[in-house]
Order: C-alpha cells, then structure tokens, then sequence
C-alpha cells in the first residue's frame, strides 16, 4: 500500500512538473496564432504573423540551420579525432587537456565573445562574417561532443579491439574507419544531437558577435520580442519549435543503441541461435 501510494505521489509530482515547463510554451505558441494575444482567443485564430515573421527573418532562420550544420562538421572532423585521442593516451597530459577543453562552458558565454572580439575583432573580414559566430560556437560546443565519445570509448576495450584489427593486417586509418567509428556510433550521434540543438539555440555569445548582417534565429527571436508585436515573437517562437522538434526526435531515433541483430532464419538473436550440436563423422 505505501509503495503504491508513493508512486502515485511520485508520479502526480512528475505530471504538475511537466505541466509546469509544457503549458508556457503552449502559451507562447498560441500567441503566435492568435489574431490579438490580449483579447485573446476571441479575436480569432490566424497565420497572419506566421506569414509576416517567415517573409521578414527566414534569413536569419536559414543562417542560423547553415551555422549549425557547419558546426556539427567542425565538431565530427575536430572532436571525434581529439576524443580517440584522449583515450589512447589516457594519462595525466590527457586529463589536463580534457578539463581545459570545458573551459569555454565554465566561463559565461559573453566573456568568450569579448575574448574572441579582443583577439581577432580586428580583422574586419572575420568580424563581418558568419565564420566569427561559427567559431564561437564550435569553442562552446565541442567539449559536448568530445565528452560524448570519450564516454562511449571508454566502455569498451578499445586496445583489444585494435590488436585484433591489427593482426588481420588493418593498417591504422583502416583500423580508425573500419573499427573505432562503428564503435562509438552512438556517443557520435548523442554529441551531434547536442551540438545541433545548442547551436541553433546559442544566444549569449552570438548577441556580441553578431552584425545586422549575420543575425541569427535566437537573435532574431530577442529583436522580435523586444521591438515588435507580442504575436509576432511568439509566431517566432513557433517557427523555432517546428524546426527544432523534429530534429530532435530524429536525432535520438538515430542514438538509439542498435538491437541485437537476428539470425534470418530462426528469428531468434544471434547470441541464442548459435547453438552447439555435437559432430557427427
């Protein structure tokens, strides 16, 4: 009787909790699809200001796809290699480089944007580009992505796994390809989900590095809050919800762990249907 009464509780907690962070959005977004938040629903249901924020700021919406695309492929080709490395050397060098690569998610976000503007705000090319804001983000999001693999290659037994790959005759980027990738499959996508979502999201930092030219989604969004119509940041807000949601969801359909494979014949997995007979001359 108490077990079942403090699961109950346990799970009302978890209902008021969920309702306590789900209903604002909601909110948020029927604001965008109401004709005047303020009178509310009696005033009608449009896409009037979906409309309106898609023709004025689909710019900064396809920026801010483009910054993080462009970040997840610096994350793959810097953070996948740096992580496998980590874990080959694994000694004291490694760990201190480790803990320095998460600085830049200790310091707030606007002090890195200072640093990067004091260090290279002088080139004017850089400074006016999208490449400022991309580098930015990749300092911020690839100690996640570093993290993610390091995780997953640190569960498995990674020196035997290249021994044996070895003594077949693989040579090394064979060995990289062939053997430590498929390995650490989910950690990369887990990483890559992270990197997405936190770069296209990113605010603090793109607020100082951003021009009127290199806006981005977050940045869009705080303009449209701040100087326009209520309805049109929350229709804002819902372009970025259905941008971002599905990407989501397929994201962790991909990070899902692989289920056992099956034998073609009987169904059953591999592990069960490998069954010794005994040998008959």
């Amino acid at each position: 009787m108490f077990r079942k009464s403090l699961f109950v509780a346990q799970l009302c907690l978890t209902l008021l909790v969920c309702l306590f962070l789900i209903v604002p959005m909601l909110l948020s977004v029927l604001a965008g699809l109401t004709e005047n938040y303020f009178v509310g629903l009696s005033s009608g249901l449009t896409f009037r200001w979906v409309i309106q924020v898609w023709q004025d700021y689909s710019d900064t919406i396809f920026r801010s796809v483009w910054i993080a695309l462009a970040c997840l492929a610096v994350n793959l080709v810097l953070g996948v290699p740096a992580a496998y490395a980590l874990r080959r050397a694994n000694n004291r060098w490694a760990r201190a480089f480790e803990e320095l690569l998460v600085l830049p998610i200790a310091v707030p976000g606007l002090a890195t944007a200072l640093a990067l503007i004091a260090a290279y705000g002088g080139w004017s090319a850089l400074r006016t580009s999208w490449l400022f804001i991309l580098i930015g983000h990749v300092l911020f999001t690839l100690p996640f992505m570093v993290r993610s693999v390091l995780a997953v290659l640190g569960s498995i037994d990674l020196e035997t796994l290249e021994e044996g790959a070895a003594s077949l005759g693989a040579r090394f980027m064979q060995r990289f390809f062939h053997v430590v990738l498929p390995n650490c499959r989910e950690g990369i996508l887990t990483g890559a989900l992270m990197v997405l979502t936190l770069s296209m999201g990113e605010f603090n930092m793109t607020w100082l590095l951003h021009t009127p030219f290199t806006k981005t989604l977050p940045v869009g969004l705080a303009d449209a809050y701040a100087s326009l119509r209520l309805e049109i940041g929350s229709a804002y807000t819902l372009l970025f919800f259905l941008m971002i949601v599905p990407l989501l969801l397929a994201m962790q359909f991909l990070a899902r762990p692989r289920g056992k494979s099956r034998n073609a014949a009987t169904g059953k997995p591999e592990s069960q249907s490998i069954i010794k007979e005994p040998v008959t001359p």
